[in-house]
């Protein structure tokens, strides 16, 4: 796959889904639910007080009101929101939680609640995948935005999250790429050292489904050019499918720079929940929340089948 929009393509008859969205009463959150239901991909669960969000709805998005695919959830505040949307995933009423017009910490209260929270004891991470300009492959990113210095223990389980959904959209066997300042072994540069461990793991059978070779560097992980440049053998070197950084500052730089200098587009999820969690900024496109639709949707779709084979 090297484009988003073949997506759509394994969605497109998923109309069985059914995406809890907390805090609804956005135009760019409305406007990926219209687009997503134009594309027969879910059903929606609107949370947010009725009166707005109709009043919305009616404003923009007509097609929307009294939609046999669009449930409004009347809800008094941005925490209850949150709460009622949560608990619909965990009453598996719903198969994907998507934050809207809410600050993350709000949802991720109610997704880390003990009594109706979506935790299953794994680490939950974000996963964002990204098309660029230039590249014959979807680029992932892991972990841009949950985890803010993970450990080993921490990173083999962030590895296993963005494996799984690497996966779901057909690349069955991806390279993982541990980035760090450079692509030796360095006693001083513990990164390093975590990049050979994970490694190490992977070839030993702890780390199933990829391939992860590291320490590298950004350069030589994503281009075969630079990897020769610096001698670097082996068929991994310059072929990453998935790109670990070693702190969310790091992971954030560069998500922001695929962005805004690279104009890459992409889609993101928070993988390791019960359920996939569309966790986009309120500040990102509907496009870009549109493709986490459907990179969640893919996501639970295999979340689906592991569950049924077990």
């Amino acid at each position: 796959m090297a484009t988003l929009n073949q997506l759509f393509e394994m969605v497109s008859d998923e109309s069985n889904h059914t995406v809890a969205v907390a805090a609804a009463a956005d135009v760019s959150v409305l406007k990926a639910v219209s687009m997503a239901i134009e594309r027969n991909m879910a059903h929606f669960q609107l949370y947010d007080n009725e009166l707005t969000i109709t009043a919305m709805l009616r404003e923009h998005f007509p097609e929307l009101l009294n939609h046999p695919k669009v449930q409004l959830c009347h809800v008094d505040s941005l925490e209850m929101a949150a709460q009622e949307a949560v608990k619909s995933v965990f009453r598996n009423d719903s198969d994907i939680l998507m934050k809207g017009q809410i600050a993350t910490a709000v949802l991720l209260k109610a997704v880390l609640n003990p009594t109706y929270g979506l935790r299953t004891g794994s680490v939950m991470s974000h996963v964002a995948v990204f098309e660029v300009a230039g590249f014959d492959r979807l680029i992932f990113l892991t972990d841009a935005g949950m985890n803010i210095s993970p450990d080993l223990p921490q990173k083999v389980q962030i590895i296993q999250n963005a494996v799984q959904i690497a996966r779901s959209v057909g690349v069955e066997l991806p390279i993982v790429a541990p980035l760090a300042g450079v692509e030796v072994i360095n006693p001083n540069m513990q990164v390093t050292l975590d990049a050979a461990a994970l490694t190490a793991m992977n070839r030993r059978g702890q780390i199933k489904n990829c391939i992860v070779d590291g320490p590298f560097a950004l350069d030589n992980a994503i281009s075969v050019d630079a990897a020769k440049h610096k001698r670097i053998a082996g068929n991994n070197a310059g072929n990453a499918d998935i790109l670990l950084v070693p702190t969310i500052e790091s992971g954030n730089i560069l998500y922001k720079s695929l962005v805004f200098f690279a104009n890459a587009k992409v889609g993101s999820i928070v993988a390791g929940a019960k359920a996939p969690i569309v966790l986009s900024s309120r500040a990102d496109s509907a496009d870009s929340k549109l493709y986490s639709l459907a990179l969640a949707i893919c996501s639970s779709l295999t979340l689906r089948t592991s569950t049924r084979g077990n």
